[in-house]
């Protein structure tokens, strides 16, 4: 981890916005999961609500994105491959598998899965890049795990769909690539021009395969139906686009500036508690009681890994690769 700078002063003065826009930003993600399955129960396709979702995000960022350079243009050439990485792992793989297994899975139960990718951080820096992790970290990963098998029912009667199971991990594992990518800051990236360029990546990405029939596509204008009432179908639309994708990133990399990294990824947990609870109220996914302590042994998992990130040994060279996150601090499946 870098050590502490002043900003980290001048972040502490401003924590009263920088916990609004954080909780703001949270909020925002976590209804993506639900607004999503609302539309694939009215008959979209995951591509669909994904493509709606990063095509108008990056609609509303592009300019952004391009006015954070401040005219060094020459940025966006010279690491382009790190941006199209971005865009195709951090971004699509993220939100796209998301998408897919919330069709198949409980919005709370695919978003925690997810949310695991701080502990595949862990393990990736580990056994590729020899930084040890300390004890607290260990019994983070431990707490995690044994809350995941909770979660997931395995010893219960409820009948978990592995297939979903599987994009939920595909899912955590573009979520856990963000978080590496984003922590190396060597590129001198914005952080609002990668966000937005790697959108701007996912979309013409997914447009050109869905145009050549890779990807299916399927959009209706029937109503969306949810446990509070039916609403038409460009609502959850519009909501998806501007506020679980637009408004949510730039919330949350304002928060970050606020709070810096660290902090500002503990609130980000908030968006968990927030994808449970639209979840419950608007699709009437109520989880088991074993679930219920299982969701939350997987945020006391993440909670202590996140606690020992700073008890790293490392066993040879790469020590600056385990950093604070940049300001986008939400894993892309909620985001």
């Amino acid at each position: 981890m870098r050590p502490d700078t002043p900003d980290t002063a001048v972040a502490a003065r401003h924590t009263p916005t920088g916990l609004l826009l954080a909780l703001t930003s949270a909020l925002a993600f976590g209804t993506s999961g639900t607004l999503a399955r609302g539309l694939m129960d009215a008959g979209w396709s995951p591509g669909a609500a994904f493509a709606v979702r990063v095509t108008l995000a990056a609609a509303v960022l592009a300019v952004p994105g391009l006015l954070a350079v401040r005219g060094r243009t020459r940025l966006l050439l010279t690491h382009a491959r790190t941006i199209v990485l971005y865009g195709l792992s951090a971004v699509a793989c993220a939100q796209l598998f998301y998408f897919m297994a919330v069709q198949r899975l409980d919005v709370g139960i695919a978003l925690l899965i997810e949310y695991t990718a701080p502990v595949a951080v862990v393990l990736w820096m580990w056994f590729a890049h020899g930084q040890r992790p300390g004890r607290f970290t260990l019994v983070g990963a431990v707490v995690a795990a044994v809350g995941l098998v909770l979660l997931l029912d395995v010893v219960g009667d409820t009948q978990i769909d592995l297939v979903g199971v599987l994009l939920s991990l595909v899912a955590m594992a573009g979520a856990a690539t963000y978080f590496v990518m984003s922590a190396d800051d060597s590129s001198g990236l914005p952080p609002l021009t990668l966000a937005a360029g790697g959108l701007v990546v996912a979309a013409v990405a997914f447009w050109i395969l869905a145009a050549v029939g890779v990807i299916p596509f399927t959009m209706t204008t029937d109503p969306v139906v949810f446990a509070t009432g039916s609403v038409p179908w460009w609502v959850p639309v519009a909501l998806l686009g501007f506020v679980a994708a637009a408004l949510a990133y730039v919330t949350g990399i304002a928060a970050a500036r606020h709070l810096g990294g660290r902090l500002a990824s503990f609130v980000a947990l908030t968006e968990v508690a927030a994808g449970l609870g639209f979840a419950w109220a608007l699709l009437d996914q109520a989880p088991g009681p074993w679930q219920c302590l299982g969701a939350l042994l997987v945020l006391a998992g993440i909670v202590v890994v996140k606690l020992g990130e700073r008890d790293v040994t490392s066993l040879g060279g790469d020590e600056g690769l385990l950093v604070e996150p940049l300001p986008v601090q939400h894993p892309p499946g909620g985001r």
